[in-house]
């Protein structure tokens, strides 16, 4: 008898390959995956009574010392068990008082997580500005850049022409469009379109209408739909929309950003603007936590080793870690031409926890390191 320990991301497929039934596989499938989820502000009396039903079902949940005298009101905890855990307690909460009903309505968002198709988005920037100089490209050179990013794996491609990085200075909605028109004329003319997918990097509303006319399909909003007009007009286009999180903004955003729980207040973030477009009409949402935008190092860190959290939501979730700062805030010395392998890294470990969109500079090296991470991990 020999054995060995595994690990897999598609534990599903990997009882079929042994060849269980399709049923059985899926069964035992969910008892394959362990979730670890902290709860804050948890009622002790709803407290004590979860720590009694995750342990009846072979689950726990972590709880400070003196829980079960009720010392304190409420108390955070850390539950701990496997989806088909989850899956029980899910429906064994839903009778329970002290706010346990809507921790089990909430229980089954993180069980039910939608798998996407990996892709990678390709940045061109029509400024001057952008941190990266090897990302701004204007007119004819700028369709050059597409057409090899096209030819190098991309699926989509943002195009932007305004700098958001910190301290960046703003520009008006004529100046930002005269940039950005040509490129999207010749995207139109040329139909490339019909190739891969466009993303106007921009919350001007003359710009988004101008390029959503020009055959692009998503807008990406760094203000996350701020702004009622940006909604309307990705509704009226059918388009897609990026909800992304900014604290304050570029001008500000790197003054000494605070929160008391940044993984919570992003989530809040979410919920708010994931309602704001759908009370508009807009029907396919993505959700990017915003490295860089209003964090520390810390803050991106915590969110980095977070990611999978936001997938419970059950949209696509974008990371955009490309050549930023937080690499040379851990590796310093490290100047923005050398961080693809710290960028390859940040990507490849949030492909790994559930995000299915990789914004970068770099298309061709990552499409091939995104190729040999799914090899390793068949389902992703």
């Amino acid at each position: 008898m020999t054995f060995y320990k595994i690990n897999s991301n598609n534990y599903e497929s990997l009882y079929e390959t042994l060849g269980c039934e399709k049923a059985g596989a899926k069964i035992i499938a969910k008892k394959s995956k362990i979730n670890v989820l902290y709860i804050k502000n948890l009622h002790t009396g709803a407290a004590n009574i979860l720590k009694q039903d995750a342990l009846s079902i072979g689950a726990d949940l972590a709880v400070p010392r003196g829980t079960i005298l009720n010392v304190t009101k409420t108390v955070d905890a850390i539950l701990v068990g496997t989806n088909k855990h989850f899956e029980i307690l899910s429906n064994k909460e839903l009778s329970q008082p002290f706010g346990l009903k809507n921790l089990a309505i909430e229980l089954k968002s993180f069980i039910a997580i939608n798998k996407y198709k990996t892709k990678i988005m390709g940045v061109i920037n029509a400024n001057d500005d952008s941190f990266y100089t090897n990302s701004r490209f204007k007119n004819q050179n700028a369709i050059n850049k597409i057409l090899q990013m096209i030819d190098d794996g991309a699926n989509i491609i943002d195009i932007g022409a305004v700098s958001s990085k910190p301290g960046s200075k703003e520009v008006s909605q004529e100046e930002e469009l005269e940039r950005i028109k040509p490129i999207c004329d010749e995207i139109k003319s040329l139909k490339l379109y019909e190739k891969v997918d466009f993303s106007v990097d921009s919350y001007s509303v003359l710009v988004i209408e101008y390029a959503l006319k020009s055959g692009f399909s998503i807008v990406n909003d760094i203000t996350g739909l701020e702004n009622d007009e940006v909604a309307k007009v990705t509704a009226k286009y059918d388009a897609s929309i990026v909800i992304m999180h900014m604290q304050n903004n570029p001008q500000n955003m790197q003054d000494n950003p605070e929160y008391e729980n940044v993984i919570i207040q992003i989530d809040e973030f979410f919920k708010q603007r994931i309602k704001k477009a759908k009370a508009f009409g807009i029907k396919n949402i993505i959700l990017d936590v915003g490295i860089g935008f209003g964090k520390t190092v810390d803050h991106n860190l915590e969110l980095l080793q977070n990611m999978e959290h936001f997938c419970h939501f059950g949209y696509e979730v974008l990371l955009g870690a490309s050549r930023k700062s937080l690499i040379n805030a851990i590796v310093p010395n490290t100047p923005t031409e050398n961080r693809l392998s710290g960028t390859l890294s940040i990507h490849l470990d949030g492909i790994n926890k559930g995000v299915s969109i990789i914004r970068c500079h770099d298309v061709k090296d990552h499409f091939q390191a995104i190729e040999i991470n799914k090899a390793i991990n068949k389902s992703i």
